[in-house]
């Protein structure tokens, strides 16, 4: 088995069938430092732009994407389309733009409208709604986001609880650490200041964090 074989064979352990080779040909393209990571309760995934080395931390010569391994198929993509938005902001307009901004924007609604496809035939009509314009309508990517975590456990199960169904000043125990409880205290972009309440520690949590809400 070639490199390549090696490679879209990994890359189709986590990947629907149809995106593997889009995929594949952005990694290739950019000679993009690409990571499949354990869940990580912060986010679901990073990219890293190449950087000398500066203030004590190493040269940093790649470019770096991260998925959490843990996600489903399509919401795996999800979040590769989003790290890729970062790519391509970074190449166009360096680091000096918002990490989110009308810049970024740009490039995850040209990926989205591009690769829309690649997701279910349900979910397409909200991922368009999403990626139509600048600003983006964060109402119909929220509703996506929930579509897509339905594949977790098939396309009948009820979508689960999410931070970002909770409101300020809810109480909740996130799904993958039921031992500690939290009040969501505000949004910041697509995270979350949580405190947790025995330590009265703050933390940022992804607003598509899996929550179990406590009355």
């Amino acid at each position: 088995m070639t490199p390549e074989e090696t490679y879209r064979r990994i890359l189709s352990n986590h990947l629907p069938p149809e995106a593997v080779d889009w995929v594949y040909r952005f990694l290739d393209r950019y000679r993009v430092h690409f990571h499949i990571t354990r869940e990580r309760r912060s986010k679901l995934g990073d990219y890293r732009w190449p950087h000398p080395a500066m203030r004590g931390a190493k040269e940093h010569p790649f470019h770096e994407i991260s998925v959490n391994g843990n996600l489903n198929p399509y919401r795996f993509l999800w979040v590769f389309i989003h790290e890729a938005a970062h790519l391509e902001t970074h190449l166009r307009h360096g680091d000096s733009v918002a990490a989110h901004g009308h810049e970024w924007q740009e490039e995850y609604c040209r990926l989205l409208q591009a690769q829309g496809h690649l997701f279910p035939a349900e979910v397409q009509p909200l991922i368009a709604r999403f990626a139509r314009r600048v600003p983006m309508e964060r109402a119909a990517g929220r509703q996506a986001e929930v579509a897509l975590l339905r594949y977790d456990n098939g396309t009948d199960a009820t979508p689960p609880t999410t931070l970002d169904d909770l409101h300020p000043d809810a109480r909740f125990r996130l799904k993958s650490r039921p031992q500690m409880l939290f009040v969501a205290l505000e949004r910041r972009r697509t995270r979350w200041r949580c405190r947790e309440v025995g330590s009265g520690r703050d933390y940022l949590v992804s607003g598509s964090a899996e929550v179990l809400a406590v009355d």
